[in-house]
């Protein structure tokens, strides 16, 4: 994304994030699998603008490279023609407190290191606040039970989760969080099974970070294919669980165009497989362009009105660096408090996709906790 969320991290993986991880994939019984903190992948690199990026593209980076990749943005194809969409659901709507999961890389931090100065101040504003899990290994076998695990420890807390399913297949356009299901078929499976674990309480999913807005690296046919399966994915979650919210890739407002944007959501049908859109997943630009930008896309999706937005305030706190500046950059901050009580028109949450103090590579391994890092973000 120009800065887009790249590189995962792990209980689950991804933008800086929680990741839930499980056991060995199993096919008979699932048993609540324990949650580690062992990095299934990395944290996603955020990427730099196109905009700011130099004319001429660089290669993808591998996950301890310090610059981003900078891929093209060609001319955007217009929407292919579809019948009439139906009638979209009722609004849904979450109410309840977030969920902290109680496994992080952050949280091990803490808890071993109690004499470290930086300790309060990172357990206070980091490790105390609810984040994303994130989910990135494509294993169909255990997934349910990875999933069930985080959401039912969430229903016992009384609180709302907010899971990332990360596994479309070539993710991250073979870049440093390259990845996922082998095929499109596989991946329908995976989210099937995926949805199972969801429970019948209320749930946030942000489905596949980057998997519409760096769609560009694919043929026309493979972007179709895949928007097709992330309509399906939609539908899927929203069936298992009518009070999960799921939230469709919409970049952020340093990448694409709001009509660009909404018209590659038109084609995963996101007006009736979606609640909205997720922008800023490990990005950094500011919160107030971050609604707007949402406002804009929503606005050129033409509806239905229900249909919200959730941003990613884990890092944007002093907006985005200087052009070019995308792995760890100095002089950022933690943005506003996870909360689903924004006061933002259609503005549905501000969230904490990426953990902070997770690397992008620069401050640390892509995806491993910086202790360095989360004290200056949390000082900032």
């Amino acid at each position: 994304m120009v800065a887009a969320a790249s590189v995962v991290v792990a209980v689950g993986t991804v933008s800086g994030l929680l990741a839930a991880t499980g056991g060995e994939e199993k096919h008979t019984a699932l048993p609540a699998p324990e949650v580690t903190t062992s990095a299934l992948q990395l944290p996603l690199p955020a990427r730099p603008s196109p905009r700011a990026a130099s004319p001429t593209p660089s290669p993808s980076p591998s996950v301890s490279a310090v610059k981003p990749s900078v891929r093209p943005t060609p001319k955007p194809k217009p929407p292919a023609k579809k019948s009439k969409a139906p009638a979209a659901p009722a609004a849904r709507t979450v109410s309840a407190d977030l969920y902290r999961h109680p496994q992080s890389q952050v949280l091990d931090w803490v808890r071993a290191n109690p004499g470290d100065s930086r300790r309060a101040v990172i357990e206070s504003r980091i490790a105390d606040q609810p984040a994303a899990v994130w989910f990135a290994q494509y294993d169909p076998g255990a997934i349910t039970g990875r999933v069930r695990a985080v959401t039912s420890g969430a229903a016992a807390a009384g609180r709302v989760p907010v899971l990332v399913p990360y596994a479309i297949p070539d993710r991250d356009c073979g870049g440093a969080s390259q990845g996922g299901a082998p095929d499109l078929a596989a991946y329908d499976g995976w989210i099937r099974n995926f949805a199972a674990g969801l429970g019948s309480g209320p749930v946030i999913v942000v489905l596949e970070p980057d998997s519409i807005a760096l769609a560009d690296c694919l043929s026309s046919g493979e972007r179709a294919a895949r928007y097709a399966s992330l309509a399906r994915a939609g539908k899927a979650l929203r069936a298992a669980n009518p009070r999960a919210k799921v939230y469709f890739d919409a970049g952020h407002s340093g990448w694409h165009s709001a009509s660009k944007m909404a018209g590659a959501l038109r084609q995963a049908d996101a007006a009736t497989s979606s609640d909205g859109i997720f922008t800023n997943v490990s990005n950094f630009h500011a919160t107030a362009d971050e609604a707007s930008y949402a406002r804009r896309v929503l606005a050129a999706l033409g509806g239905p009105s229900h249909l919200g937005a959730v941003i990613d305030t884990s890092r944007n706190g002093n907006g985005a660096p200087a052009p070019g500046e995308w792995c760890d950059p100095a002089g950022r901050a933690l943005g506003r408090t996870p909360t689903t009580r924004t006061g933002d028109a259609r503005i549905d949450a501000y969230l904490w996709i990426k953990l902070p103090g997770e690397s992008d590579g620069c401050s640390g391994s892509a995806g491993e906790f910086s202790a360095g890092y989360a004290y200056d973000l949390a000082t900032g």
